[in-house]
């Protein structure tokens, strides 16, 4: 009898804009470390490793067609960037009601 084999899928940005993903074959019962390691990836500079958008620890037993995802860590505070971005924009220009239909009322 072989051993059951599971597949996984391994994703990563090393930078803005840049996508990596590996599929590997693992033995059952590997866990997110394990893959790290069969993947060749080091987790340094990493914030965060999780499964599917979600934490999860190193010790964290892979099940077959889970998705390995590293993350980096953030730059800027979303909230922030997004304040920023707005008050360069302008509220008329931006937002639900930026694109209104011509001789419409506001907010419609």
């Amino acid at each position: 009898m072989t051993p059951r084999m599971l597949t996984v899928l391994l994703v990563r940005a090393p930078g803005p804009r840049q996508i990596e993903q590996r599929e590997l074959r693992l033995p059952a019962g590997s866990t997110l470390g394990q893959a790290l390691q069969a993947a060749g990836w080091s987790i340094e500079g990493v914030d965060e490793v999780g499964l599917w958008g979600r934490k999860a620890p190193l010790d964290r037993t892979l099940h077959d067609g889970d998705r390995v995802e590293l993350y980096r860590p953030l730059r800027v505070d979303p909230k922030r960037a997004r304040r920023e971005r707005f008050g360069r924009q302008g509220a008329r220009t931006a937002g639900l009601f930026a694109r209104r239909r011509p001789g419409s009322k506001p907010g419609y």
